[in-house]
């Protein structure tokens, strides 16, 4: 019976330490695929000199990444210069528990976290990588 209550207390203890290391893995994919997706909206812009063309506004000419645990959106922006923008949104999905974490980027490599699941004030100029951790 000692045993059995070890074990518990071990598990109790293992498990949500376990989750949030699962958690913090997939988070990666999110902002590998955000930097990634910012590189080809600027090479995009270096070849035609804007960010989307008429009939591929929908992806803002460059096409967005797929993931088995975040769904990536791109919104087109002008700045206050008057020149083109974007913004990058990364969305988790709730089928991979995610569905509480959104990143974004934009035209000027500005990141953010619009939701972490409480594991950081947001909004916040960085992406949460872990609970309590910026970058």
């Amino acid at each position: 019976m000692i045993v059995v209550g070890i074990i518990a207390i071990l598990a109790a203890i293992a498990l949500p330490i376990y989750s949030n290391y699962i958690i913090r893995g997939k988070l990666t994919d999110a902002q590998n695929g955000l930097s990634a997706t910012r590189v080809l909206m600027e090479q995009y812009y270096q070849d035609n000199r804007q960010y989307a063309s008429a009939g591929n506004s929908a992806n803002c000419g460059a096409a967005m990444p797929t993931s088995n645990y975040f769904t990536y959106t791109c919104a087109l922006t002008t700045l206050s210069s008057g020149d083109p923008g974007y913004t990058v949104t990364a969305s988790g999905n709730a089928s991979a528990n995610l569905a509480n974490f959104s990143f974004t980027i934009d035209q000027s490599n500005n990141r953010g976290t619009s939701n972490a699941n409480g594991w950081y004030t947001v909004p916040a100029s960085c992406w949460v990588t872990n609970k309590g951790v910026c970058q």
